[in-house]
């Protein structure tokens, strides 16, 4: 199934994402939480795929993995940054035959250790490029008739790397116009960049879906993190001022950042969006949360069938 399909079919769609394990401690921590999400019946669940390729068998393992002992739609992460195209077609392959309809395209970082990395060296230099490859490919090998499906990341707070907005939305444009079929945005705490950022997709002509990245505050130490992370994301006065408030101790910020969070999908909810994105870290605790004040549940938000045709 590709992810716009279940886009189409729900008024707004529920996902998580989640990255690899690295141990066989942390991966039975991993499922532990990935069972205390599934009863929310999220409409799918993405892998990251490390920088430079670092987790390639990692998140293809864990991928497979999900789709073999849960009921979860998966969708793996995968970068063009120090990738050749075998390497590109290889995965590609493996996700073709075990069953994978839909690809999250990213350009991606290099990694630490090639801090000065030429992206014109790798196969595919930009995100675009790897949608077209991967489309390509899809079409060729792919047991749906259709290939693979494509999503690709958006910029609320435009890209750390293009301070040219327009220019950024154009970039955007053309990963659409390569064969993207949804946009998954970077995290954001304030929605007004959000509501922003899509009317500035649909003037430019992109009319896709685009979900929205969450992910609440849980520690002080974890908003520095995020920020880092995120490269660069903006954190609202308000929301910097309602931490301070606090001891600053864990469960204080959590609570903060899980209310805030919270009051974001409230608002996301009353306009419509298409979707919301869950950025885990792995834990369930804010997500259940969120849920739990919001009252909704993953299996509700189907669309009210059409009529038919006269």
């Amino acid at each position: 199934m590709h992810i716009s399909d279940i886009l189409a079919q729900r008024s707004t769609s529920f996902s998580f994402e989640f990255f690899p394990p690295k141990s066989e401690e942390s991966a039975a921590k991993l499922f532990d939480t990935i069972r205390e999400l599934e009863p929310l019946t999220p409409s799918y669940v993405s892998v990251t795929y490390g920088a430079g390729g670092s987790t390639r068998e990692l998140t293809h393992d864990l991928v497979v993995r999900l789709k073999q002992e849960t009921a979860l739609q998966a969708v793996p992460h995968l970068t063009c940054v120090c990738h050749s195209a075998r390497e590109i077609d290889s995965l590609l392959e493996r996700y073709a035959q075990a069953g994978i309809g839909t690809i999250l395209a990213l350009r991606g970082d290099p990694p630490t250790d090639r801090p000065g990395h030429d992206h014109s060296c790798d196969a595919y230099a930009y995100a675009a490029q790897l949608v077209a490859a991967i489309k390509r490919f899809g079409e060729r090998h792919h047991p749906d008739p259709r290939g693979f499906g494509v999503g690709v990341a958006g910029f609320p707070e435009g890209h750390p790397a293009c301070p040219n907005r327009v220019r950024d939305i154009e970039y955007l444009k053309a990963k659409v116009d390569a064969g993207a079929d949804y946009i998954c945005t970077q995290l954001f705490f304030e929605n007004r960049d959000f509501y922003d950022f899509v009317e500035r997709c649909r003037l430019a002509g992109i009319e896709v879906p685009i979900v929205a990245g969450i992910m609440p505050v849980t520690s002080h130490k974890g908003m520095q993190r995020m920020a880092e992370l995120a490269l660069g994301a903006r954190f609202p006065a308000g929301l910097l001022r309602a931490i301070e408030r606090t001891d600053l101790s864990n469960e204080a910020v959590s609570r903060v950042g899980i209310h805030w969070a919270t009051e974001q999908c409230r608002d996301l909810l009353d306009h419509g969006v298409d979707g919301i994105h869950f950025y885990t870290l792995n834990q369930s605790r804010a997500t259940r949360d969120i849920f739990a004040s919001l009252g909704v549940s993953c299996s509700t938000q189907l669309s009210e069938p059409s009529e038919p045709a006269a």
